[in-house]
């Protein structure tokens, strides 16, 4: 006598369609992580030791350091990585610590904004930055 058992652990019904959302958000902050880390530790190194120390920086050495677009690059790819992997990290936080729905909505709105607005108007000053301004 052999009893046939129906296969265990089966679906009934397919899996939902999911996204890598969070698959590509965790490897996005491992290479911004360490994209940073060469961003920062070049901009400490270069404005501390090679210029000179922070005695030196003025709107002079801000002009002429943003002359170059070399440095404006530079400064925008630090201002643009640093803002986005650490809205990233907020993220996080707010889906593991927000319990109610509209609470995790309206924090995550927040932070959307202020994302927004402090990378445009960072990016903003980058690129129109006028060194022959007037003191009028």
């Amino acid at each position: 006598m052999s009893l046939a058992l129906d296969k265990p652990r089966q679906p009934r019904r397919p899996a939902a369609r999911r996204s890598n959302g969070e698959l590509y958000s965790w490897l996005f902050m491992r290479l911004s992580g360490l994209l940073l880390v060469v961003l920062v530790l070049g901009h400490l190194f270069i404005m501390n030791i090679l210029d000179g120390g922070v005695h030196k920086i003025n709107f002079g050495f801000v002009a002429g350091r943003w002359a170059s677009p070399f440095w404006q690059f530079w400064d925008l790819a630090m201002l643009w990585l640093a803002q986005i992997h650490g809205g990233n990290g907020v993220r996080t936080v707010i889906n593991d610590y927000a319990r109610k729905d509209s609470t995790r909505f309206w924090l995550k709105m927040l932070l959307y904004v202020s994302m927004v607005l402090i990378v445009s108007l960072g990016t903003f000053v980058i690129f129109t930055f006028d060194p022959n301004i007037s003191s009028n």
